[in-house]
C-alpha cells in the first residue's frame, strides 16, 4: 500500500509541485491592485488620449504612507513598469498610465473629468499619476493579468481578467 503513495506523491512533485506549494496571500500585501482599465474608449490608434485611458489603479490599504521606489507592475508579455521614488499617502490611491506624460494627456478619464477626479476622489491630483512613457497598449484587451511585485521581486497582488468589458474591479 505504501508504493503507490509514494509513486503519487513522487508524480505530484515532478509536475512542479502542484498542490504543495502556497500561494502568496493577496490580503497580505499593504498596496493592492484596485483596477485595471485595460480597453481605452475607441479605437487603439495609439493617440495619447487612448494610451492615457488605458491605466491600472494601485491603493494603499494602510494608514501610513508607503514608499513604492523599486515596486514593479508587469503584464503576462513581461511588459514591466518600475516605481522611481514616489510615497503614496496612507489610504491613497494611484493611476499608472500606459501613456508618455500629463503633458500628453487631456486630464479625462472614462467616466470623469479632471475636475470630478480631484472632487470625488480625495487625494487623487497630479502627483498621483504615474505614466508608463510606452507609446503602445500594455494590457490585452482580449484576456491579460496584471501583476504587482514588491521591490525584491516578490509577488504582492495581481488581477486577472477575459475578453468582456472594458475595465475590471480587483
Amino acid at each position: 500500500m505504501k508504493k503507490p503513495l509514494i509513486m503519487g506523491a513522487a508524480a505530484v512533485i515532478a509536475a512542479g509541485g502542484i498542490g504543495l506549494t502556497a500561494t502568496p496571500a493577496k490580503a497580505a500585501s499593504k498596496l493592492r491592485i484596485l483596477r485595471v482599465h485595460y480597453n481605452s474608449p475607441g479605437r487603439d490608434d495609439g493617440s495619447a488620449y487612448s494610451l492615457n485611458a488605458e491605466w491600472i489603479l494601485l491603493h494603499n490599504t494602510a494608514r501610513t504612507s508607503q514608499q513604492l521606489k523599486g515596486y514593479r507592475i508587469r503584464d503576462r508579455s513581461g511588459h514591466t513598469y518600475t516605481f522611481g521614488s514616489f510615497r503614496l499617502g496612507g489610504r491613497r490611491s494611484v493611476f499608472v498610465h500606459t501613456g508618455r506624460s500629463w503633458n500628453h494627456w487631456s486630464g479625462v478619464l472614462p467616466g470623469l473629468d479632471g475636475a470630478a477626479l480631484a472632487t470625488n476622489l480625495p487625494g487623487l491630483g497630479r502627483s498621483a499619476h504615474r505614466f508608463w512613457g510606452r507609446t503602445w497598449y500594455v494590457w490585452n484587451n482580449n484576456g491579460d493579468t496584471a501583476y504587482l511585485y514588491y521591490p525584491g521581486g516578490r509577488l504582492a497582488d495581481w488581477c486577472s481578467w477575459g475578453n468582456r468589458g472594458s475595465y475590471k474591479n480587483c
